[in-house]
């Protein structure tokens, strides 16, 4: 978790003030069998359980609905790995899990999910990484 640990202190800097809090459920794994399967990416089958619970329960901890007494809107932000944010993608938008894979996201990038009240959700931005110098940009 060094590269997230290390994003966290920059956006730190730039929001005084806004608690920060570490949780181990954020942190990278092997959420789900992916379908169809990869043939370059092939953890052993204990990993998909160990990290997929964990990452659910991630999931189940960290996105829901506001109140519907909330009066204004509110904002949280995660800072973790492409195979976290693809799974979360997935469940929040009642999509498949093991479709996470088939989507692809550049180190550093950001994705923007809103939950409304209702529990509508919408997915502002996938992976968006056009803030950054195309030399800066990577994938692994």
């Amino acid at each position: 978790m060094t590269r997230a640990i290390e994003t966290t202190d920059i956006i730190s800097k730039h929001l005084p003030g806004v608690n920060r809090v570490s949780t181990d459920l954020l942190r990278e794994g092997a959420p789900i069998e992916p379908d169809p399967p990869v043939s370059d990416w092939k953890p052993e089958a204990r990993q998909y359980y160990e990290d997929g619970a964990r990452i659910e329960a991630a999931f189940r901890n960290f996105i829901h609905r506001a109140d519907a007494k909330q009066e204004e809107d509110s904002y949280e932000i995660f800072v973790c790995h492409a195979n976290v944010i693809r799974y979360i993608v997935c469940r929040a938008l009642q999509f498949p899990p093991e479709g996470w894979l088939r989507m692809s996201l550049n180190n550093g990038s950001i994705t923007h999910l809103v939950i409304r009240p209702s529990g509508r959700v919408a997915l502002r931005t996938l992976g968006d990484s056009g803030f950054m110098p195309p030399d800066k940009i990577t994938r692994t």
